[in-house]
């Protein structure tokens, strides 16, 4: 009885008062913050593998234009393409992707963001500049064009 007592005091010891009290957390509600952004000159490094990643980033870059004024005077929104999106941006594969590609273009076209890809990658995945929508901008090398847009043009860097 002895050895039975001590084992439920030692497994006892072992049990966290939070476990106890699970349904009811010591932290309370989050508060939520307002803030006020300035214009903000940004690169993403964009290398997804879904159509739900890829759109995902669009919505960031779109959401960050919209909170930081959407001046394309004052702000630079770029991503840089160079992994597994960048057969969504292959103009044979329009229809697959045409409402990506539309919001892309829009986005685009509206100078809340310009969409660049590494042409190296690109080639990689079997395309030629002439196949990618005429919106992107293609460049060398996608690496090399973010170091340049935070060295020379003072991008901040998000992935």
């Amino acid at each position: 009885m002895k050895k039975v007592i001590r084992l439920l005091a030692v497994g006892l010891l072992f049990i966290s008062p939070f476990s106890i009290a699970a349904d009811n957390p010591p932290w309370g509600g989050a508060s939520a913050q307002h803030y006020s952004y300035k214009p903000q000159k940004v690169v993403y490094d964009v290398n997804v593998n879904s159509l739900k990643a890829m759109i995902g980033v669009l919505d960031r870059a779109s959401y960050l234009s919209k909170i930081t004024g959407a001046d394309p005077f004052d702000s630079s929104i770029v991503l840089v393409l160079h992994g597994g999106e960048i057969p969504f941006f292959a103009k044979e594969n329009y229809s697959k992707y045409k409402e990506l590609m539309h919001r892309a273009h829009s986005l685009v076209d509206s100078e809340v963001l310009k969409i660049k890809m590494c042409q190296l990658a690109a080639e990689g995945h079997g395309y030629k500049s002439k196949q990618i929508h005429g919106f992107v901008e293609m460049v060398p090398m996608g690496d090399a064009e973010i170091i340049r847009l935070q060295n020379e043009e003072n991008h901040a860097y998000m992935q």
